[in-house]
Order: structure tokens, then C-alpha cells, then sequence
């Protein structure tokens, strides 16, 4: 139970007390009454939910101001251009809702060269709508393989391969000018391996001594292993690496990736410090890597621990103290009954929308809507102030995250059913179009992902003729489903998978490389010929883009689902009851038909918002192959 109001009131009075004399505040008093007021706003949840994880601890109270005097230093710092967007976004909290809003996703490198080149691409960003941009890591990271950068060596340094800070913090100040949000993820599972942490933790270093788990031999890993799932199996068995000196260190994910301890407070506020630093470059947005990790216990699985959750609303209380206009976005690949419970306005205000990105692909191969309408049904509903980042993919792999529960309704076997999904999408299923590569393929579990483009997964890379209409099919989903829709940048001009990536000593370990393509030059000079593939593609992006921002019904989360009488057709409404929208999408390469009694509802007719065409609705309605109708049904 957290702390009643009035203990943290009497606390809160005794830090503050203590705080104002510090030299520190003296020298800022200006910035002060700001900072003051929020923290007697928030200081009762960061309180409570700290109590729950720290409070037993003698140093509790020393913890708590060290962490208070901390975040005033970052508000200290705070450009006042920054501290100006907090006050905006403050009062209009579900700004990130609105109709306008389009992400966009690229590896600094691969996209643009570097930070500077990033820049330079600002009014492409801008003409194609993108009002958010997530840079994948950009960190300072160990050379050769570091997974993408998501082992980050050093928060206050960028890659010297990309730029320098200010690079990033110029850039930032001329994405926000435009009204584009960064984005950057906030890996606070783990750290690399070269981390200065990590080195004093291995030196022995009192001061960071537990920073990490550490084990003298096998005894403890090999009890924690026993409910442990393996991540990632080809890098290493278990949750644990070998160092060379014989001790055991917990890598979840790879040998030079250290779990980081949370039950030592001191990591939280270590943590929390860096957090707030990448916060004052100009972020509005943190991609919370691994959020199911970062808490263990011995006898589970550690993860999705309920500390986990505490751990995230502490972090999330302390950025609306110093921060207010930062947002955190959930990363969690876990069970759909998982995923929501990481999304709330006092822990991360967006999400992934895994299940519906998984169930898209399903979709796609089953040509059976089934899944997908039941998860638009049952589990799309989010809580006020809340959102999903829906995509089609990421630079991750595809992993088929739906609820065994979920599928046994409609008697499929949910393991059967995943091998299946993993032979069609890597061509090892008569028939299929789809020309993926397989990620850690566990022949003992039967576990495995799948890797590729959203152009190679939909049949562009072999030349189909309604590879096309298949990506513009699966967007148009992600547009109009709700939250933010999320484009992995090269998606919009039909980048293929890039085999390259195996010439890299680095990477050719790491088949995910194959979909995180390099800059498509061909596709960008040819992306206004209509007679191309990246012209179809841009061109019907464009459109429904467009028809997106002129809609203010596909704003927010709401949804109802709207069962379209046919197996093969996806139908849901958007904007009810005031701005009624109807979706229709045909996952066939058939034409389908909807039948007029399941349309009798509806008015006589309704303008399709993406070919700007009256559709009749008082017959029979016949969608050709894969295609998507957005109408509108106002009359």
C-alpha cells in the first residue's frame, strides 16, 4: 500500500527544508516554485511505489533526498526552451492522441550517415507527415557487435561514428521547431559490458560492487536457470555468461549486455540521473527497452514481476517532476495479458501493439480475419491517457505473440499454428510469398522469429503483382486502427531485404540485419514515378497519410468491432457516435463480398476517404483483392 499523503507530506517538508539551503538551489531560485510545485504534486506516488521496492532499508531517507536533489539539478539544467514544451504538453495531456500524429523509425547510420544527415532529411520527414521520429541507439556502444547499439557503453556520449552530443541536441531543437518529436530508446535493463559501472563492479569496487549480479560459481545461476527462459540461445545457454576469471555474470540477452541490479537503490538513482540527462537533450519520447526484465526473483521466471511495474511508475513519478513533458512508450513482447498491464497514464503512456502487428502477419498468410477481429474486439481497449504505437514491424524480429487462449476458440493449436506462420513466412511453405529468414530457430522448444521487410515479407521481393496492395493492406490497418501509427522508414518505398549484412563480421550472427536495410536510394528517386513499385507504394501511403490527418474520428484508441459476414474481411468503426467511420479490409487475394442485410445499418451511401469515391451500401458490397475501404459514414 503506498504511503498515505500526509507521511509524505511531513517527509517531503523535511527534504525540502534541507534542499532549499543547498547551494545548488540558492543559485537557481528562479526555476524553483516550478520544480516546487510538481514535486508536492507528485512526491506521494514516487513515495509510495520507492517505499514499496526501498523502504525497508536504513538508507531510505538518504536515498530519497539524493534522488529529490538530483532531479532538481536536472530542472536546473533544463533549456528553458524545454521547460516551455512542458508546460504546453502539460496543459494538453493527450496531445500524442490526436489524428495527426505519424511515427517513423530508422537507424541513424543506415538512414542518413549520421546525426548531421539525419538533419538534412528533415523535410522529407516533414512532407511525409512524420510528427515523431525514433532514432534506433545512438550511444556510445562497443565496437563490432553491441545488438544494434542496445549495449550502451556511455549515456552522455553519442557513437563518435554518428556525431557528438550536440549534434543530437541541434538536431532535436530542429525536429521540435517542425513539430517532429525524437524519440530514443532508454535501455535501462542492462549496460554493455564497458561500461564504466561495469568495469569498477569488476574491479570490486565498494561503491559499485552491486551494480550488477555477480556470482563466484554456478551454484546461484544454476538455481535462477531452472525457471529461466533463454533469450537468445544462440548467443548463450541460460541467463548467465562466464567471465574470464571464472565468476558469473547475468546477461539476459548477450554475453556483453549486464543486467543491471535494481534492488540496490543506488542503481535506481543512477539510473534515473541518466534518464534525466537524455531528457534535457530535447527527448519527448522513451522507448523503455526490456521492460519485462529488469526485475528478479529467485523461482520464476523474472519476468513481468510486479516490481517491474513499481520500478517503471517510479521512474515515470520522478519525470513528471523534472521532466513533465517526456513520455515513456513500453516495449514488452510478452503475453497480450502482459503487454496492458505496462500501460497507464502513471507508468508508460504508450505501447507496442505487439499482438496486432503479429496477427497482421497471421493474417496475411491465413487469409482468415478471425484473430485479428477478436483482438481489435477484446484487447484493444486501453485506459484513458493512454495509447498504442501500432506497426507493421519494427528492427526487430516478428514474434507470434497471440494468446494461445485466444486461438483455441477457433480450434487452433497455438504451437502447431506458430510453426506454420514460421514456414510460411521463410519459404518453406508451398506457395507462400513471402521470403523471410529465421531468427534464433530453436530446434528444442520449437522457438523461433522471423526477420525481413515489409516489401521481402509481402512478396516484392520476388515480383508479385499484389505484393503492393499487401503493404498498403497492412497499413492501412495500423492508420486507421488508432494511437500512433508507427512506419519503419525504407517501408514507404519498398526496401527489400539487404543479405549484405552477412559480410559484417559483426553482424552476420544476427540474422535481424537482413531487415534493418541500408538508405534505398532507388527506391527514394523513383518514389514519385507511379510506374515503379516505390511509387505505388509512396503514392498510396501518401493517401491514406493524408486522409488520416484530415479525419479527426481516427483520433485516440476507441474502437468497435464490426463483423463483416465474411471470413476473409476485417471490419471495425472508428469515431462513433458523432464522426462514424467504417473500415473494410479484404485479406484476400480474391475479391470478396460483403452482404447488404450486414450492411443495412448503414446510410445508402458513403465516401471512401482514401480513392475519394461514393460507395453504395444498399447492395451487396464487393471489395477487390486486398483492398481497403475507409468510409465515411456522416450524412
Amino acid at each position: 500500500m503506498l504511503m498515505k499523503e500526509t507521511q509524505a507530506n511531513v517527509l517531503l517538508d523535511q527534504i525540502v527544508d534541507r534542499l532549499v539551503q543547498h547551494p545548488l538551489v540558492i543559485a537557481n531560485v528562479a526555476v524553483w516554485p516550478a520544480f516546487a510545485a510538481r514535486l508536492h504534486r507528485h512526491f506521494p506516488q514516487l513515495l509510495g511505489e520507492l517505499t514499496l521496492l526501498y523502504g525497508q532499508r536504513e538508507d531510505f531517507p538518504t536515498f530519497l533526498e539524493q534522488l529529490v536533489s538530483g532531479a532538481f539539478c536536472a530542472w536546473a539544467e533544463r533549456p528553458i526552451a524545454l521547460r516551455e514544451n512542458d508546460a504546453v504538453r502539460e496543459s494538453d495531456p493527450n496531445w500524442f492522441q490526436s489524428e495527426q500524429m505519424l511515427g517513423g523509425v530508422c537507424y541513424v547510420d543506415l538512414h542518413g550517415g549520421n546525426l548531421r544527415g539525419i538533419l538534412a532529411q528533415i523535410p522529407y520527414f516533414k512532407s511525409l507527415g512524420l510528427t515523431y521520429l525514433h532514432l534506433m541507439p545512438l550511444f556510445r556502444c562497443p565496437d563490432g557487435n553491441s545488438d544494434g547499439g542496445y549495449a550502451v557503453s556511455n549515456y552522455r556520449e553519442v557513437n563518435p561514428a554518428l556525431g557528438t552530443m550536440q549534434d543530437l541536441r541541434l538536431l532535436a531543437a530542429a525536429l521540435r521547431q517542425e513539430g517532429i518529436s525524437l524519440v530514443l530508446d532508454f535501455i535501462f535493463n542492462h549496460t554493455s559490458n564497458e561500461h564504466v559501472w561495469a568495469q569498477r563492479c569488476l574491479a570490486g569496487d565498494p561503491e559499485y560492487r552491486d551494480f550488477y549480479y555477480l556470482f563466484p560459481d554456478r551454484t546461484l545461476p544454476d538455481q535462477y536457470d531452472r525457471t529461466l527462459r533463454e533469450i537468445f540461445p544462440d548467443q548463450h545457454a541460460g541467463g548467465f555468461s562466464q567471465l574470464p576469471d571464472g565468476r558469473w555474470v547475468w546477461s539476459t540477452f548477450n554475453t556483453f549486455q549486464w543486467d543491471l541490479n535494481y534492488s540496490n537503490p543506488a542503481v535506481f538513482k543512477a539510473m534515473a540521473d541518466e534518464m534525466l540527462a537524455i531528457a534535457n537533450i530535447g527527448v519527448e519520447f522513451l522507448r523503455m527497452d526490456a521492460v519485462a526484465f529488469v526485475w528478479k526473483r529467485l523461482g520464476t521466471d523474472c519476468e513481468n514481476l510486479p516490481e517491474a511495474h513499481t520500478l517503471i511508475r517510479a521512474f515515470s513519478a520522478l519525470v513528471r517532476i523534472a521532466a513533465p513533458s517526456l513520455l515513456f512508450k513500453s516495449e514488452a513482447i510478452v503475453h497480450p495479458d502482459d503487454v496492458v498491464k505496462y500501460i497507464s497514464p502513471q507508468e508508460c503512456q504508450l505501447s507496442y501493439n505487439p499482438l496486432q502487428m503479429a496477427l497482421l502477419w497471421n493474417t496475411l498468410a491465413t487469409r482468415e480475419v478471425n484473430l485479428l477481429q477478436q483482438a481489435l474486439e477484446q484487447r484493444h481497449a486501453l485506459p484513458a491517457g493512454t495509447a498504442w504505437v501500432n506497426y507493421v514491424r519494427s528492427h526487430d524480429d516478428i514474434g507470434w505473440t497471440f494468446s494461445d487462449e485466444d486461438a483455441a476458440q477457433f480450434g487452433i493449436h497455438g504451437f502447431d499454428h506458430r510453426q506454420f506462420l514460421n514456414r510460411y513466412y521463410v519459404n518453406r511453405f508451398p506457395g507462400s510469398f513471402a521470403r523471410g529468414v529465421p531468427f534464433q530457430d530453436n530446434p528444442v522448444t520449437g522457438d523461433c522469429r522471423i526477420c525481413g521487410t515489409s516489401a521481402s515479407l509481402t512478396g516484392i521481393e520476388q515480383g508479385d503483382p499484389l505484393a503492393v496492395s499487401r503493404i498498403l493492406l497492412l497499413y492501412s490497418v495500423v492508420l486507421s486502427s488508432g494511437g500512433i501509427p508507427l512506419l519503419y522508414l525504407g517501408d514507404e518505398v519498398g526496401a527489400v531485404n539487404d543479405h549484405g549484412y552477412k559480410d559484417d563480421a559483426a553482424k552476420a550472427d544476427d540474422s535481424r540485419w537482413v531487415h534493418r536495410a541500408p538508405y534505398d536510394t532507388h527506391g527514394h528517386a523513383s518514389r514519385n514515378d507511379l510506374t515503379t513499385t516505390a511509387g505505388q507504394i509512396y503514392d498510396g501511403l501518401r493517401r491514406m497519410i493524408a486522409a488520416r490527418k484530415a479525419t479527426p474520428a481516427f483520433s485516440g484508441n476507441a474502437l468497435t468491432g464490426f463483423r463483416s459476414g465474411n471470413p476473409h474481411v476485417l471490419g471495425y468503426q472508428r469515431g462513433l457516435p458523432h464522426q462514424p467511420m467504417l473500415v473494410l479490409a479484404n485479406f484476400s487475394e480474391h475479391a470478396q463480398t460483403v452482404a447488404a442485410v450486414v450492411l443495412s445499418g448503414q446510410p445508402a451511401g458513403a465516401r471512401d476517404l482514401i480513392s475519394g469515391q461514393t460507395v453504395p451500401l444498399h447492395s451487396d458490397l464487393k471489395l477487390a483483392a486486398y483492398q481497403v475501404l475507409w468510409l465515411d459514414l456522416r450524412t
